[in-house]
């Protein structure tokens, strides 16, 4: 029998394919400190294609991420569609932003499938996953390309030399940027219910869609944005199988409508908290809407609501 692909594995046959249409894509090959990092925003311009692209290697190619007509209803504007038939192996063992890269100076948010390899999250405890590949593979939200020192201490976590090594780098208030955070509508579903306590293995498949925010003058402001797309216009249909009633206990607690912080756009709750994540209500970071279908039952659970005048807020849309 074949063995199975790893998550890295996988997400490196996508980046040389990447690599191999770089003029068309819009993006800027370096190597720094030996490792290769491909630059999707900060010196070049990258594009929604390399956004699509770079939201596929954050899931490690186990999702589909397309671009479709938003709902004029919640906003009159391009959406980001997911799809996946493995979604805790593509959005927790790998698209989840859980790596916080810290390096002297240097910050980053670390996604992509370097996450398994390194497995330094208590989330792999409970989710498995963790994997040991010959190339490894990640994704860097941040404004600054990584220094080699940054390469070494990605590369000695993942247990791999730093020739071995493929960094992908976008900041938030990009092109590439807003399409790979924006992409994020069912990994935030996913994260916000193991944290509820449902088993993530009665998921099979998931289907998420969220407006595509206009891109943001600063990374600041793209925060605000992109978050807001997620928290106030993204829609997540989960398909699960099992009982009944944690879905109808849990359900009502998933969407972003179950934080005291909902209704506000992301730019004010952030202010407020001081800018600081973690004094932010953990429960706001889902999305809008989640509907469940069971398989065995044949029912649907169909749990919170779209807030298009909050949208409108936060992307400052001018009516001409």
């Amino acid at each position: 029998m074949m063995a199975t692909m790893t998550l890295n594995t996988r997400a490196a046959a996508l980046c040389q394919a990447m690599i191999t249409e770089a003029d068309e894509l819009r993006l800027a090959v370096h190597r720094i400190g030996r490792a290769t990092v491909i630059d999707l925003g900060i010196e070049v311009a990258g594009g929604l294609e390399a956004g699509r692209r770079l939201a596929e290697i954050c899931m490690a190619g186990l999702g589909h991420v397309d671009f479709a007509p938003g709902d004029p209803a919640i906003w009159p504007g391009p959406a980001v569609t997911v799809r996946t038939d493995a979604p805790v192996a593509a959005c927790m063992a790998s698209q989840y932003a859980g790596w916080e890269i810290k390096v002297d100076k240097y910050f980053a948010m670390g996604s992509g499938p370097m996450r398994a390899a390194a497995g330094v999250e208590a989330l792999f405890e409970r989710i498995g996953h963790r994997e040991r590949p010959a190339d490894v593979v990640g994704v860097l939200e941040t404004r600054k390309l990584p220094t080699p020192a940054v390469v070494e201490h990605i590369a000695g976590a993942c247990g791999i030399v730093a020739e071995r090594l493929t960094l992908l780098v976008a900041p938030t208030a990009s092109q590439a940027g807003t399409v790979q955070v924006v992409a994020r509508s069912v990994e935030t579903a996913l994260h916000k219910l193991g944290e509820l306590g449902l088993d993530l293995s009665r998921i099979t498949s998931a289907w998420g869609t969220a407006p595509l925010a206009p891109v943001a003058k600063n990374d600041l402001a793209a925060i605000g944005r992109t978050n807001d797309a997620i928290l106030y216009g993204a829609e997540v249909t989960l398909w699960v199988r099992g009982e009944e009633a944690s879905l109808a206990s849990i359900g009502p607690r998933v969407p972003s409508s179950a934080s005291l912080d909902h209704g506000l756009p992301f730019a004010e709750i952030f202010k407020r908290s001081g800018h600081d994540f973690y004094k932010i209500d953990p429960h706001l970071f889902s999305p809008a809407v989640v509907t469940f279908q069971n398989l065995d039952s044949g029912s649907l659970h169909r749990f919170g609501r779209v807030e298009p005048a909050v949208l409108l807020q936060s992307f400052e849309a001018i009516a001409g």
